[in-house]
């Protein structure tokens, strides 16, 4: 029996699938649905291409006149979805990047899938992670904690606790109020995919998400204490 004389004495309760289902229908689904499948494709073959076009991080530093990067800065634009690998004052090559699923305000609660605002550093850096690699941030640092006090999110105690750990512990750690656990990491399993897609997806907890290769490549560069500027 063919495929669609079954799918016409499938009957669940009173409806039968005859009283939903024909022929045109049924070559119109598949028609959608190999469109669909064709759409995607195409997608993750222009977003081959793009990447394809990109300039190893070695040579963006050989054409600024670089043959390494000694004081090295990251500047992290939300507007343009962008990460910028600077020497000093000189841009030396800028990455596309994804955000917090909340992109339009900055982070200021746990929870709220935001990125932060300001100026970090990485305190920590894990080489093996679920995501490749990860660099951690200090957020939240004094000025998200002094904010968070002056509207009475937090108490003196707490705020007192934050500026100790920045101070003296690099990171500082995860807050119940204010969230914490923000970094610069790569994807991870699904890297290909997500690499590939033309378009941002903003997908994270509020961290800052980069391909593997592109991690890696910043890997080679930043240190702890690297500066991390995000506007």
């Amino acid at each position: 029996m063919k495929f669609f004389e079954k799918l016409k004495n499938i009957q669940i309760g009173p409806i039968k699938a005859t009283d939903y289902l024909n022929k045109d229908v049924l070559r119109n689904v598949i028609y959608l649905t190999i469109a669909i499948a064709i759409f995607f494709f195409g997608v993750l073959i222009y977003g081959v291409v793009l990447n394809l076009r990109n300039v190893p991080l070695s040579e963006a530093m050989l054409n600024n006149g670089y043959t390494e990067i000694t004081n090295p800065k990251i500047i992290i634009d939300r507007s343009n979805y962008t990460l910028g690998i600077y020497e000093d004052s000189v841009l030396i090559k800028s990455y596309r990047v994804s955000f917090g699923k909340s992109v339009l305000t900055p982070k200021t609660r746990a929870e709220d899938k935001s990125t932060p605002v300001g100026v970090y550093k990485i305190c920590k850096i894990f080489k093996t992670h679920k995501y490749h690699k990860y660099f951690q941030i200090n957020y939240p640092n004094l000025e998200d904690g002094a904010n968070a006090l002056r509207k009475g999110w937090i108490s003196q105690k707490e705020y007192n606790e934050i500026k100790f750990q920045f101070y003296y512990e690099g990171c500082t750690k995860f807050h119940n109020i204010l969230g914490g656990d923000i970094g610069i990491h790569g994807i991870g399993e699904l890297n290909y995919i997500f690499k590939n897609l033309p378009f941002v997806f903003n997908w994270t907890n509020g961290s800052i998400a980069m391909s593997n290769e592109n991690i890696d490549e910043i890997y080679s560069v930043i240190k702890e204490g690297t500066e991390v500027v995000i506007k």
